[in-house]
């Protein structure tokens, strides 16, 4: 639902961003700035930084920024709907009922009764392996090295031997049957009706990111066919855009996560101290989990079994996140199959040496690659070389794809320069197509990954107006929007100006004119670039003028490659704009103590 601007910056303004990110992270006074450990990467020292007065946060470690409903979304991973009302009902705002067709609202109480039913399956699985009927699943989870804490944190449970226990609870609770069939996890038949399709099986409840049951998965116990059991996908649950832990790694301190197989190994690595492992629930990994794993981290580790399939599994994953810039790195297991069973075998303290020593990805697969040739004979080591070069070109960075043509030279003394030549024979092809489905970005595609020359240049003079708004009025003769690069920085730009005449700056309530957490992220760095340190009143006015003449010969560049050079009016602005910069450069610029 659409919210009216005035109504979102009374909710925004009526929710102190030290307030509410105090009641999640732990902040000490700092000069006019409340600071403490960012609770979105690991770090030793403090570096996110809570302004009371910008009402923003900025992190100067791993460089996420917004207002106070950035933040929720961030941290809960809520929408921007979702987080404008926790914080609508935190400060005692009454939001507007949103107005549904009458197939929406059918849908979305389905929706929340699946949900409803789900917990509650769930619970009832919860107690049945806490009470008698459940000995023998308790055992196995005991069995298995598991801790009643470990058990409680994940909700296992037990579905008891009987067709249709469950499906007679959830009616007790008054589920009808066109809920319960929306679970799917009865089965239908007209002789039977509706009966369970998990019973004596040890149940592992499936959770999206809000710790809300959303599936469950069953391993039988004694004899029995399947022996893993996972509900379908449903209304509520997606597979390919649901990690199994996710819900507990997105809080973990680590600056990494690690993707494993099974429930059991996310399970074994949590409570070996691997609190940032998930599971990708039986399914290979795809661009929906990528983007969710983005959200957390750009450090992947991929912890596969240590067979044939896991290695498929490595190969598939590897070029998907490669594509959406996340660095992976493979978890060697070697000898053990799987991280549960090294975790017994060798313990936490070996696998955490492991973590540290994982292979680069693209080494990682050159190696297997190595396996399918006789490098020792030259038609074999042709071939090998043809398809290391296939694989180089996937590189679309330059920098990057010269990195590894020179170190996989040297590894397998491979000339350079025929390597070279052969690169551009096959992309002469067309065969330096990356195969990976990029996930969408959400924010501009202009954007670069550093901010460096005009782009800072231009992101340090919002953050100084923004400061010290009276300085706009010494250059707003020469200053507009259209002097700024990327739509989103021009958009904020213009805001930015119209408050200031106004006689105010607001920058928090201009990050929450949008409405995706990456953007606002995007539009708070704007407003929170950090200020080279200068001592002296003149130090700080000659800088103030630096940027801006920066910022202005940019604009008056970008002018110049616009239109045909003959043409008398393009000749005639050319000599106006160096007229601006002469009076620009002359310009005395006053800022106050």
């Amino acid at each position: 639902m659409y919210y009216p601007d005035n109504l979102v910056e009374e909710v925004r303004a009526r929710n102190d961003i030290v307030d509410v990110i105090s009641s999640y992270v732990r902040l000490q006074k700092k000069g006019s700035n409340h600071v403490g450990l960012c609770p979105f990467h690991n770090e030793k020292t403090a570096s996110f930084s809570v302004s009371r007065s910008k009402q923003m946060y900025k992190c100067f470690g791993c460089g996420k920024s917004g207002n106070v409903i950035t933040f929720v979304m961030e941290y809960e991973n809520y929408t921007f709907q979702e987080a404008l009302k926790l914080l609508a009902e935190r400060a005692g705002v009454t939001l507007p009922e949103i107005k549904y067709t009458k197939e929406a609202r059918e849908r979305d109480n389905l929706k929340a009764r699946i949900l409803e039913a789900y917990k509650e399956a769930g619970k009832y699985y919860y107690f049945q392996l806490r009470s008698e009927a459940g000995k023998r699943a308790y055992e196995y989870f005991k069995d298995r090295g598991l801790s009643d804490d470990t058990m409680n944190k994940f909700g296992l449970g037990y579905a008891v031997t009987g067709r249709n226990l469950m499906y007679r609870y959830l009616k007790s609770k008054g589920y009808d049957d066109s809920v319960l069939k929306e679970m799917h996890i009865f089965y239908m038949n007209e002789r039977e009706g509706m009966t369970d399709m998990f019973w004596n099986r040890a149940i592992f409840p499936i959770m999206d990111v809000n710790h809300r049951v959303i599936a469950f998965g069953g391993r039988v116990m004694g004899q029995g066919e399947p022996k893993y059991l996972n509900s379908p996908e449903t209304m509520v649950f997606d597979k390919g855009r649901n990690l199994y832990g996710l819900n507990h790694a997105r809080t973990s301190r680590k600056d990494n996560i690690i993707v494993c197989e099974g429930y059991m190994d996310v399970i074994a690595l949590h409570q070996a101290g691997f609190d940032q492992a998930v599971g990708a629930l039986g399914t290979a990994l795809t661009s929906g989990h990528v983007n969710l794993l983005k959200r957390y981290t750009s450090n992947v580790l991929l912890c596969y079994d240590n067979d044939g399939a896991g290695t498929k599994a490595n190969l598939r994953a590897i070029p998907i996140l490669r594509g959406a810039g996340v660095s992976t790195k493979v978890i060697n297991l070697s000898p053990y199959k799987d991280p549960d069973e090294f975790i017994k075998n060798l313990g936490s303290e070996e696998l955490e040496i492991r973590l540290k020593n994982a292979e680069n990805s693209f080494y990682y697969e050159i190696r297997i690659l190595e396996g399918d040739y006789d490098l020792n004979d030259p038609d074999g080591r042709t071939r090998f070389t043809n398809e290391v070069a296939r694989k180089l070109l996937k590189f679309e960075d330059a920098i990057e794809r010269d990195n590894y043509l020179e170190a996989i030279c040297t590894k397998y003394r491979i000339n350079i320069e025929s390597m070279r030549k052969l690169m551009g024979k096959l992309a002469a092809k067309g065969e330096g197509i990356p195969e990976y489905e990029r996930p969408r970005s959400l924010v501009s595609s202009a954007k670069k990954d550093s901010d460096s020359g005009i782009r800072k240049a231009q992101k340090l003079l919002l953050t100084w107006l923004c400061e010290e708004p009276e300085l706009y009025g010494q250059v707003d003769k020469y200053l507009n929007e259209d002097d700024f690069d990327e739509d989103i920085i021009k958009t904020v730009a213009g805001i930015l100006f119209d408050q200031i005449k106004q006689g105010t700056a607001n920058p928090a309530g201009i990050i929450s004119m949008f409405t995706n957490e990456e953007e606002q992220s995007e539009v708070g760095s704007l407003f929170s670039t950090k200020l080279e340190k200068l001592n002296t009143k003149a130090e700080k006015e000659k800088a103030f003028k630096d940027i801006l003449i920066k910022v202005k010969e940019h604009s008056f560049e970008m002018q110049a490659k616009l239109g045909d050079p003959a043409d008398i009016n393009r000749i005639n602005l050319a000599l106006e704009n160096k007229k601006t910069l002469n009076e620009l450069k002359g310009l005395r610029i006053v800022i106050s103590e």
